[in-house]
C-alpha cells in the first residue's frame, strides 16, 4: 500500500494560488485544509485533505 502523499506549504500555496498571510488567515478562521506539523517543525498537508478542501469549496459556491 503506498503512503499518502503529503504537500509542503509552499506547494499547496502554489496550487491554490494564495499568499501564505492570506492562507493563514483563512486557517485562523477555521477555513483552509487542515496542517500537520512535523516533528522538525515543518507543515505539510496531505493530498486526501486538499482534496476534500477543493470539493468543499465547490460545494459552497454551487
Amino acid at each position: 500500500m503506498a503512503r499518502p502523499q503529503k504537500l509542503k506549504l509552499s506547494e499547496v500555496l502554489e496550487e491554490i494560488d494564495m499568499s501564505r498571510a492570506a492562507f493563514y488567515r483563512m486557517r485562523a478562521r477555521g477555513q483552509a485544509p487542515r496542517i500537520h506539523k512535523l516533528p522538525n517543525g515543518q507543515l505539510r498537508v496531505s493530498r486526501a485533505d486538499l482534496d476534500a478542501w477543493w470539493a468543499a469549496c465547490e460545494q459552497q459556491v454551487a
